[in-house]
């Protein structure tokens, strides 16, 4: 099943209708949108450039596109509900094409007052892991926790704690990148 190339739209009126109407469905970075809008315009010509910078500036200047508040919400909505760790929302947003230094930001100010390890034992407890009973076990609940953003301290912490063998630790830790 073929699917049908986007409708190319040549008006700014037209633009900016499709760009409103992309973002009342979600919340997006200004690169998500931009990209978006590429897709609807002759991105390769002038005027299609063109077209496009001024719809981001002009929805920037109405505060409907805001970079900051997009990385503060995502930041807070992964933590609170998703029970994430910093790293995986850190690579989340430069993957939608926010700025590292506003993603510094935002997320330091999410991330400052919660304990890493409390967090992960509720990621835990949403994904309903329990303890390990033996080490391929172990090792999933390793690697869950690692794609989840949690650094490998808070993850050995919570495994000895769980009264993991030293050997499975060793054979853990000789997986980590450096």
């Amino acid at each position: 099943m073929a699917f049908a190339r986007p409708r190319k739209l040549f008006t700014e009126a037209e633009l900016y209708e499709y760009a409103i109407g992309a973002l009342a469905r979600r919340s997006r970075s200004v690169a998500e949108l931009k990209r978006l809008l590429r897709n609807r315009v002759e991105a390769e010509t002038e005027f299609g450039k063109t077209l496009v910078e001024l719809i981001i500036v002009r929805l920037k200047d109405q505060g409907y596109l805001n970079d900051a508040r997009y990385a503060a919400a995502y930041s807070s909505y992964r933590r609170d509900t998703e029970k994430f760790g910093r790293m995986r929302v850190i690579s989340d947003l430069k993957t939608k094409g926010v700025h590292s230094q506003v993603i510094e930001k935002a997320v330091a100010s999410v991330y400052d007052e919660v304990k890493e390890e409390e967090l992960a034992r509720a990621y835990l407890k949403r994904k309903r892991l329990q303890k390990p009973k033996d080490q391929k076990e172990t090792a999933r609940i390793f690697r869950n926790l690692m794609r989840a953003g949690f650094g490998s301290k808070t993850i050995f912490t919570i495994l000895k704690k769980w009264d993991v063998d030293d050997e499975t630790l060793g054979a853990l830790e000789e997986t980590i990148p450096d």
